[in-house]
């Protein structure tokens, strides 16, 4: 219980107060560094079908979990019959599959060409391997721990809220499987990342991002005049 309290009611504020002081203070000292830094210039083809897959489809399945926190009494009505459970079961698996091909094939990217490895950080690595282990737990829990669009509402819904109320009641997840609860850890993993990694351009303004084609990046410089 004691190594439940440290890693699900104290870590979570860490981790949110250590996104918000470092977030704000690598804006303000290098404001220029609020970018996903593409790469599109070194190489395109696999990111058009890494990229494209992985975004949508990591949204899609954010959507559905913030939907279900935020308006929980309506995703339970929605639910609540059967064939859209069983639906939504099936979609989210789907989707999950989808998440991990995409990031496998961006980590490939990045790891077999030369010039993408040798812009790849060592900060770039840990958030490949800490997504990939995200998304993977998460099939893993689509496909052995069935009906998550229902559990999801009584054991990790009302465990954020305690969070977002400053009453931490670990006792809605104590029981659940480690890996389970791994998965949950791992989104707060993710949090304290967030200000040190690429992902900080998910807040970047404007996020017209989301819909505009992908950057392209020309290199441009004169010769040197030579004697």
């Amino acid at each position: 219980m004691t190594l439940d309290i440290i890693l699900f009611a104290v870590f979570p504020y860490v981790a949110v107060v250590l996104a918000v002081i470092v977030g704000i203070y690598r804006y303000v000292v290098d404001r220029f560094s609020y970018s996903s830094f593409s790469s599109q210039f070194l190489e395109n083809r696999a990111l058009f079908f890494g990229s494209g897959i992985w975004h949508y489809a990591l949204l899609i399945i954010l959507l559905a979990h913030i939907i279900a926190l935020l308006f929980t009494d309506a995703w339970a009505a929605f639910i609540a019959n059967p064939t859209r459970l069983y639906t939504l079961e099936g979609l989210g698996v789907a989707l999950g599959i989808s998440t991990v091909v995409a990031l496998a094939i961006l980590a490939l990217r990045r790891l077999l060409n030369p010039r993408i490895r040798t812009t790849t950080t060592v900060l770039d690595w840990l958030l490949i391997v800490t997504l990939m282990t995200q998304v993977s737990l998460g099939v893993w829990v689509a496909l052995f721990y069935r009906w998550g669009s229902l559990w999801y509402m009584y054991t990790a819904v009302p465990w954020l809220v305690s969070l977002a109320t400053f009453s931490p009641q670990v006792s809605y997840i104590a029981s659940l499987p480690w890996i389970v609860k791994l998965h949950m850890l791992g989104g707060f993993v993710l949090t304290a990342l967030f200000p040190f990694t690429r992902l900080v351009h998910l807040i970047a303004f404007p996020i017209t991002y989301l819909w505009r084609p992908y950057q392209v990046v020309i290199w441009y410089a004169r010769r040197r005049a030579t004697s």
